[in-house]
């Protein structure tokens, strides 16, 4: 089944390039089911690539999904135009009474400030605590991830001395998890992230397991079934070339940035990378629409109960 997004976003003609099967709002309003509804708080600064990213993975699932684009009330996005934002994303204060399936918490360019310091920090908690009682499940990611499970569990983070970045291997310790169904022992994600949370600060009564891990860049992905939620550190929802950008992007500016690891071929930054994570990223989005759909109420209304 499709995704339903709006008719005129700028990601629909990349997708539908793609193969991504994408439905137009007229003809899903035409079919006698009830989509998933699925929210996208996007902290992203790149927005328009994040909601490709996340608007392909959703798509590749077998059930119609609907997508909301979601930003935060007061901040103002610096680096999307104002008519963009204007055109496709509603402020958190206009939707905070409505239900949703799923929702996903991005990425964020502030990993390295103080939670708190953060301008939008009080209402990232409100939103926080806003999935607990209208969203059914949470997915969150990268510095999301870590204010999600900060705000949780009062987990700290901390500043690398170098910045993890590149393709890490990671494996799979929980393969009887549903959200792992369907992964190999070893796989590879995209890391790039100045900070980390580590497995020592994980609460002993939080119910928190960890999914993925790596020997190299520490934790991944942790099932928090307390918050209904998944918390993954790294970026698997990455395009080919996303970390080929914010290289050349550094380096143009002058920024001081190592040459990604385990990315270009033969770390020769000419050659165009190979992707060895998209198999897996379609993956683990298939297998968190798949529970959403295997549990969530059919009515709007029962979502967010316990």
């Amino acid at each position: 089944m499709p995704i339903k997004i709006p008719d005129d976003l700028p990601a629909r003609a990349t997708l539908a390039n793609e193969g991504v099967m994408v439905m137009r709002e007229a003809d899903a309003v035409r079919q006698d089911i009830r989509p998933l509804r699925i929210g996208l708080l996007n902290l992203m600064p790149n927005k328009m690539g994040t909601e490709t990213q996340m608007a392909r993975l959703l798509g590749a699932t077998p059930l119609q999904v609907e997508l909301t684009l979601v930003k935060m009330t007061n901040h103002v996005a610096r680096n999307t135009p104002s008519e963009h934002m204007i055109s496709f994303y509603r402020d958190w204060e206009d939707i905070r009474q409505e239900r949703f399936d799923g929702f996903i918490v991005t990425g964020a360019p502030v990993e390295t400030m103080a939670f708190e310091q953060v301008t939008y920090w009080d209402e990232l908690r409100r939103i926080f605590d806003w999935t607990q009682t209208h969203v059914h499940l949470t997915l969150t990611v990268c510095w999301g991830a870590q204010a999600a499970v900060h705000h949780f569990h009062g987990m700290p983070k901390y500043l690398l001395e170098h910045k993890a970045f590149g393709v890490f291997r990671h494996r799979n310790l929980a393969p009887a998890s549903p959200y792992l169904r369907g992964f190999s022992d070893d796989f590879s994600i995209p890391v790039s992230r100045w900070t980390e949370m580590r497995r020592a600060d994980i609460p002993a009564a939080s119910g928190m397991s960890v999914l993925m891990e790596s020997d190299e860049t520490g934790l991944c992905l942790l099932d928090d079934p307390a918050h209904r939620a998944l918390h993954m550190f790294n970026h698997v929802e990455y395009d080919s070339n996303s970390l080929a950008e914010e290289y050349f992007r550094d380096r143009t500016a002058g920024t001081p940035i190592a040459l990604p690891r385990n990315y270009f071929p033969h770390d020769d930054p000419s050659r165009p990378p190979e992707n060895r994570w998209r198999s897996h990223a379609h993956l683990l989005f298939g297998n968190w629409i798949n529970q959403i759909y295997q549990t969530t109420p059919f009515d709007l209304r029962e979502i967010g109960g316990r």
